[in-house]
């Protein structure tokens, strides 16, 4: 194990019970007693705090696998339309009144995050260029906010237009064990597939040409790339609506570490990821605003918007 990965363990093993005894009841393991301290920890902390290491670690990894694939420093799921894709999948479920029915907001997101992939990948592909990507990416997130405004605006009746708002925001409040149920098995296998990918991601870097001399399969790695991104997505919007900038900051957070081999920032990235949603969570539940709690996607997308700024920046500093 390399030393950020000993770090990043350490880290999480330190922030998860910390984040089990943090919130609007704040449990002193060596204080007083606190009433139902049991129900509040099994029932509610426990779960949400391994929905956000889950949807943490998925979304990192997936963001430093995009960015390996596409060779773009700005390559986000949630950015560039992945991440959009999958909420109007999830919306058209609760438009259509399909999610009170098992299994099916979670499939409609899964097929919306993997269209969104596949999508994106054959408009812009691996060489197009940051430019052609983020118009690329910027076309599909704007036809998806598009046609999920038109549902909301076309929403059947005053519940289903609060369900989507709200759900839309990105939260993992009232979450238990049944979206972690679902989450998790879905974000594991994604990212097993993006581990699997990890080596023919590193021969990618040195150009498509050399890759295929070293025997990867470009439509292969792509069939993976989808597959695994839209689980990893998919699931992760079907439970907790739409959660953003993860998959951008970890990766440039965790790659001066690491040598800068995509498949080498995979695990850092997932771990860090994880990290992040945790601690961000734990900040949301326990900062004191009336009214209720900070919505997570919001509070991520107040730190992730001035970040993705920097960054545009710092390349137009680099092509100047």
């Amino acid at each position: 194990m390399t030393r950020p990965v000993i770090s990043l363990c350490a880290a999480l093993a330190l922030a998860l019970p910390l984040s089990l005894l943090a919130g609007q009841v704040w449990i002193d393991p060596f204080g007083a007693p606190v009433p139902n301290a049991t129900a509040i920890l099994m029932e509610l902390r426990l779960p949400r705090a391994l929905l956000a290491l889950t949807l943490g670690g998925g979304l990192g990894a997936a963001g430093a696998a995009m960015q390996g694939y596409l060779r773009n420093p700005l390559a986000d799921p949630g950015l560039f339309g992945i991440a959009p894709a999958a909420a109007l999948g999830a919306v058209l479920s609760f438009y259509t009144g399909y999610e009170t029915q098992a299994l099916t907001l979670p499939l409609f997101a899964l097929v919306g995050a993997a269209g969104a992939m596949a999508l994106l990948a054959l408009i812009a592909g691996r060489s197009g260029g940051i430019a052609l990507f983020t118009l690329a990416g910027m076309m599909i997130a704007s036809l998806a906010g598009a046609m999920t405004s038109l549902a909301i605006s076309l929403s059947p009746n005053p519940f289903a237009l609060s369900e989507i708002v709200t759900w839309l925001m990105g939260a993992l409040a009232d979450r238990g064990w049944h979206e972690v149920r679902l989450a998790a098995p879905l974000t594991v296998l994604g990212l097993a597939a993006l581990w699997r990918a990890g080596p023919a991601l590193d021969a990618l870097a040195l150009g498509e040409a050399a890759a295929r001399s070293l025997g990867v399969e470009p439509a292969r790695l792509l069939g993976i790339m989808i597959v695994a991104i839209g689980l990893i997505v998919g699931s992760g919007v079907a439970v907790a609506g739409m959660i953003g900038f993860v998959g951008l900051m970890v990766p440039h957070f965790v790659r001066p570490f690491t040598d800068q081999r995509p498949s080498a920032t995979l695990l850092p990235s997932a771990l860090a990821g994880a990290l992040l949603l945790l601690v961000a969570d734990c900040l949301c539940r326990v900062l004191p605003l009336q009214g209720g709690e900070l919505r997570l996607g919001i509070a991520l997308s107040l730190a992730g918007a001035p970040f993705f700024l920097r960054l545009l920046l710092k390349l137009r500093r680099e092509l100047a």
